[in-house]
């Protein structure tokens, strides 16, 4: 799927749903050190999104965190039980959420028809009046209210919990 392709079908989707967003274009930004650069002048919460999938690999989590707040894995492990956890491959990003590394956004969850993927969000994300993601390609920053976030996330039927995602907290 194209970077153009992905980003249509989000913008359908978010038509669909009639959630209204802005969009900010800007250079591939592959961390957040780079993207802090180009999201300080947008008024909004602005999210990492990490992919990990467990030991056994039959398990996804998308976790969405504030994009400054730390965030330990050893933690989520032991939240979970579901033994180690590791970032999921490329091939498991485009299998589930239909985007490359870079890129991994919740709007990938509109590609995951069987609702495979489990989202962890840290908790601090519901003080938000604005929130922004990749439209699935790390190219733009696509910001919509935070409440229209959560009406997308019911729409798409994936199930969701909020977290603390501090290392002593999860």
């Amino acid at each position: 799927m194209s970077q153009n392709t992905n980003r249509t079908a989000v913008f359908d989707k978010l038509s669909q749903l009639d959630i209204s967003y802005d969009i900010y274009e800007h250079p591939p930004l592959d961390t957040i050190e780079i993207a802090l650069n180009y999201w300080k002048n947008i008024d909004s919460y602005h999210c990492k999104n990490l992919f990990f999938r467990n030991h056994k690999g039959k398990k996804h989590y998308l976790v969405i965190i504030k994009d400054t707040t730390p965030f330990s894995i050893h933690s989520l492990e032991k939240k979970l039980k579901q033994g180690k956890l590791s970032f999921a491959s490329e091939k498991r990003l485009m299998k589930f959420l239909g985007v490359k590394p870079g890129s991994v956004s919740p709007f990938g969850l509109i590609n995951d028809e069987l609702h495979h993927v489990h989202l962890f969000i840290d908790e601090q994300l519901q003080k938000a009046d604005k929130i922004s993601f990749h439209p699935n390609d790390n190219t733009a920053s696509l910001v919509i209210n935070y409440s229209d976030f959560i009406k997308f996330l019911n729409t798409m039927g994936n199930c969701y919990e909020f977290i603390d995602p501090s290392p002593k907290n999860i």
